[in-house]
């Protein structure tokens, strides 16, 4: 079930177990993962793109296995905030994977991620290739994180 309003989101997930952050890249899908109290993302892996029947199974036998309560996708808005062609394929994504799975996604905006990605892997000194290697991963823990914070802010509004 797609949420695009963060509150529904909110509600749905409910506020333990981890959420699970997918930043789909060109040639890879970077995953995060929060801890069960959604307070902090942690990098969970990349994974090759490949057809979706392919991808939809390693997805959701990770979901599975880290029992993920929801899920948010980053959305590669323009920076003028229009959706562009990236953006119909992530929700294309999103679409066909709430047929398989029954649980909540939303999506977080993701413009800039990649660049505070790159920046912060360029302050650790990384090669170029290991940067490659591990950008959309630590996008997706900046995608998540952001959501987690939007959420723990919903949930002091609340209390």
């Amino acid at each position: 079930m797609i949420r695009e309003n963060i509150n529904d989101f909110f509600n749905d997930t409910g506020r333990f177990g981890p959420l699970l952050g997918i930043d789909l890249g060109d040639r890879r899908v970077g995953l995060s993962i929060s801890d069960r109290t959604q307070s902090i993302a942690s990098n969970y892996s990349t994974l090759q793109k490949k057809k979706f029947s392919v991808f939809s199974l390693d997805l959701k036998s990770i979901i599975n296995k880290e029992i993920i309560r929801g899920i948010v996708i980053g959305l590669p808005l323009n920076m003028d905030g229009s959706e562009g062609p990236k953006c119909q394929s992530a929700r294309d994504f999103a679409k066909n994977f709430s047929d398989i799975v029954d649980l909540p996604i939303t999506f977080w905006d993701e413009r800039l991620t990649t660049v505070a990605a790159e920046r912060s892997l360029l302050s650790a000194d990384l090669s170029r290739k290991k940067r490659l290697q591990v950008i959309d991963s630590v996008a997706a823990v900046l995608i998540l994180q952001n959501l987690l914070d939007r959420l723990k802010n919903i949930e002091q509004k609340n209390a």
